[in-house]
């Protein structure tokens, strides 16, 4: 295998990992980014970045049917193609995916709820024929919050919460076709992930992961909306005597139940390569919330804390070799920036800042702009440093009145 096609909204990082690898890299995505291009060799992008034109809005312009047009022009070139968000593996030949095939059962959310509601924790799922059946679930559990989401999708957009009062539902639009969409109890805790490398025969949670969600200090507009990951979840340095090797990160209780459910749920969907699974840590009690059955927006996070290079560890669990994977050796913080308001933006290139814009473009309020990464021995020291990265982009873009 030599040539390989990466799919998806976002492929800079997948490319730029088998690049390191020496592969010839092959490219359909939304974005079309700057740096993107250095590490593939041929890229096509649904989104044409010109100085002084907007980048509109990924939510009105995103078209997955685009993007397989200009996928499957490709795919005659290649060895394998590799299927990431925005993308499906249905689209091509089976011998070509280099993942999981068959992912229709995992993302669609009301299906995975009933692939799993007997052997995990999951929260109860509807799916509600009308308005009039949405307010009979809401007014039967008062004591109880609940999200209307999306029945596919990723990165959290487009969920609301919904509230019951008097005869009715308020946070339901009137324009929400509900054969789209289901009705989920809203769980509340914290926000956290796992990463999991599997074979057909076994599967291994390599990193956990504390998930950044609707942070508006990042220029987030909703509320679930994705932000990025710290990675792995917060735990202790290793201190001398303990039974663990120097340079390792010692690990909790919690993440330790983090890391078993997540093997159990990934084998319990026969599924291979690299794989994620989110969950809401309730006091210690955990609920599966969805499933990535593909590449996760951890893959860098992964490789800084791992010290490896994620697409060998995915190529090789996909040929049914389960890589050795070292523990965690530092911290690593990824955020996704969005513009605070209708931005002019210039030159971004600065140290550990990635996705780069093409200069002179309008970047719109609410919409990804770059990807800010950062590694250290805490995760204070991370935080800190990603957060004055993020500080000098926004005094690095100006307003487009």
């Amino acid at each position: 295998m030599e040539n390989i096609l990466v799919v998806g909204v976002n492929t800079r990082a997948v490319a730029c990992s088998l690049k390191r690898l020496g592969y010839t890299v092959y490219s359909a995505d939304y974005f079309g980014t700057v740096d993107l291009r250095s590490c593939a060799d041929w890229v096509e992008s649904i989104l044409d970045q010109k100085p002084g034109i907007s980048c509109g809005r990924f939510s009105e312009n995103f078209n997955p049917n685009l993007l397989r047009e200009i996928a499957l022009e490709m795919v005659g070139d290649v060895d394998g193609v590799i299927s990431l968000a925005g993308s499906s593996p249905s689209w091509f030949p089976s011998r070509k995916i280099i993942g999981n095939m068959e992912v229709d059962g995992v993302e669609d959310k009301f299906a995975l709820f009933q692939r799993l509601n007997k052997y995990f924790n999951v929260s109860p799922t509807y799916l509600p024929s009308d308005n009039a059946e949405v307010w009979e679930i809401i007014s039967n559990a008062p004591e109880k919050k609940f999200i209307l989401k999306p029945r596919s999708g990723a990165g959290g957009y487009g969920v609301r919460i919904l509230q019951g009062h008097g005869s009715g539902v308020t946070g339901l639009p009137e324009e929400v076709n509900l054969s789209q969409w289901l009705l989920q109890e809203f769980i509340e805790g914290e926000n956290v992930s796992a990463s999991v490398l599997s074979t057909p025969d076994e599967a291994h949670t390599i990193l956990t992961t504390k998930q950044i969600i609707g942070d508006c200090t990042l220029g987030q507009k909703e509320p679930f909306g994705y932000c990025g990951n710290l990675v792995p979840y917060p735990r202790g340095l290793v201190n001398e005597g303990d039974k663990v090797s120097h340079g390792e990160l010692a690990l909790t209780n919690l993440d330790q139940k983090i890391s078993q459910m997540a093997t159990k749920v990934v084998d319990h969907l026969s599924l291979v390569g690299s794989n994620g699974v989110d969950f809401i840590n309730q006091n210690g009690e955990l609920y599966v919330i969805e499933v990535n059955p593909r590449v996760q927006g951890t893959w860098e996070c992964a490789e800084l804390s791992l010290n490896l290079n994620m697409a060998q560890a995915h190529l090789e669990a996909c040929q049914g070799q389960l890589p050795e994977v070292p523990p965690p050796q530092k911290f690593a913080v990824k955020m996704v920036v969005h513009a605070l308001e209708r931005s002019l933006v210039g030159d971004l290139h600065f140290p550990g800042v990635y996705d780069l814009p093409h200069p002179g473009v309008i970047i719109e309020e609410g919409e990804p702009m770059v990807t800010v990464l950062s590694t250290g021995p805490t995760p204070e020291a991370i935080m800190t440093s990603a957060q004055k990265k993020v500080d000098q982009l926004y005094r690095a873009v100006s307003p487009d009145i």
